[in-house]
């Protein structure tokens, strides 16, 4: 993680917010309850770099965001972006 990320996460995030290992790349904010949340398109592209499509979205699903962890459980969010 680099220190400007590591500098925002703590400012913002509360401590006991989840952080997801191999995924610092994918990290887009926090939101106003100290909760990191990850871009799910990022996430996905990472997966499938060493898996099947079909297969990353079900381990996201199954593993990362179906692990609901408490309170500061991170946010999955898929970006609108605009197709030219």
């Amino acid at each position: 993680m680099n220190d400007n990320l590591k500098d925002f996460i703590e400012f913002y995030a509360d401590d006991e917010s989840i952080k997801l290992d191999d995924y610092n790349h994918c990290i887009i904010g926090v939101d106003t309850n100290q909760r990191i949340i990850y871009d799910a398109n990022k996430i996905l592209e990472t997966l499938a770099s060493d898996m099947k499509i079909e297969e990353a979205v079900e381990y996201f699903y199954y593993n990362i965001e179906g692990s609901k962890l408490g309170k500061f459980n991170p946010i999955y969010v898929f970006k609108y972006e605009e197709i030219e």
